[in-house]
């Protein structure tokens, strides 16, 4: 018969193993918690997704942009062992797609399958941006047309072998529905852009700064202001007011963009004031956030036609 003193030391041992395993799961929790930006390697580079892992009363929950669309919850996220796995959500009766990951030095490294595919990937926390103002007296150098009336000569394409599906027509780029998306050959930094517009009825586009952040172009003349809205930095900041004019008038926007921060007018009316932007976009061409990027029109939603892209880059950036 054990005597009550090694009772008692058993006791005592198992309830400490127990708060040994509860820290180390904590510590292994703490290794995954904060935003990812997550890419694809090799001939995945195209693959870009974003990540947020927190931690709430000792369970982990997550928020998930998969490529396109917006960030949602994730159906399921836990640490296995030193491995950190999560599902997307689906809708009723499918399954969500799974990834896993494992930290690697200051990042992660991990795959997921698509169909029979799989998709490898790296990641990194987003940059720690330094302060910036987008309504400082910036120095501008010159302007850069990136639309000359005539011709789109400028711009490439997102996917390589797909038709652009764009023309001139009455002097404006014009996109049929499902076109590919138009990339600037050129990048930019910090900068000025100037865009005029027009939409038919129903459709929406996107301008995508450095090829990361999407400001929306949509018909929504007379709706409430929302993240999914017109010039909304999409699924993340809504625009302060709705300042959009009906379908077929053409539109003007302004955006200035220093470091994460923009500043947004459309017809007139300032919708954005120096906003921080939160995170890369769905669409997102990669997640390189201090490089320079394209600016890139959205053409595989609906119709819309541009007959004014300007981008005046800032030399030097004021307070």
């Amino acid at each position: 018969m054990m005597s009550p003193m090694r009772k008692l030391s058993l006791l005592a041992l198992t309830a400490a193993l127990a708060v040994a395993a509860v820290v180390a799961a904590r510590a292994d929790h703490q290794a995954f918690l904060g935003r990812w930006n997550l890419s694809g390697t090799g001939a995945d580079s195209t693959a870009v997704f974003w990540l947020e892992v927190k931690e709430e009363g000792g369970q982990l929950s997550g928020m998930f942009l998969n490529r396109g669309g917006s960030p949602v919850k994730l159906a399921a996220i836990e640490v296995k062992g030193d491995e950190l796995v999560f599902t997307t959500a689906a809708p009723e009766g499918r399954t969500g797609q799974t990834f896993h990951a494992k930290r690697k030095g200051a990042g992660l490294e991990g795959s997921t399958t698509a169909g029979e595919k799989t998709i490898a990937f790296t990641g990194t926390h987003p940059p720690a941006w330094k302060a910036a103002n987008a309504n400082g007296a910036h120095t501008y150098g010159k302007p850069v047309d990136l639309f000359d009336g005539k011709t789109v000569d400028t711009w490439g394409v997102q996917v390589p072998n797909k038709p652009a599906g764009w023309s001139v027509v009455d002097g404006a780029m014009t996109n049929e529905k499902g076109a590919n998306n138009l990339v600037s050959k050129q990048t930019f930094k910090d900068f000025k852009i100037n865009a005029e517009y027009k939409i038919e009825p129903g459709s929406n586009s996107g301008i995508y700064l450095r090829g990361r952040y999407e400001l929306q172009v949509l018909d929504d003349f007379g709706k409430a202001p929302e993240t999914h809205g017109q010039m909304a930095i999409y699924a993340w900041v809504a625009p302060s007011v709705n300042a959009s004019k009906p379908a077929t008038e053409w539109q003007v926007m302004e955006a200035v963009i220093v470091g994460n921060k923009v500043t947004v007018t459309l017809n007139g009316q300032k919708v954005h004031d120096n906003a921080t932007i939160q995170a890369i976009t769905g669409g997102a061409l990669d997640a390189n956030e201090t490089q320079p990027g394209p600016i890139m029109l959205q053409g595989d939603h609906g119709k819309v036609s541009y007959r004014k892209v300007t981008v005046t880059p800032i030399v030097k950036a004021g307070t």
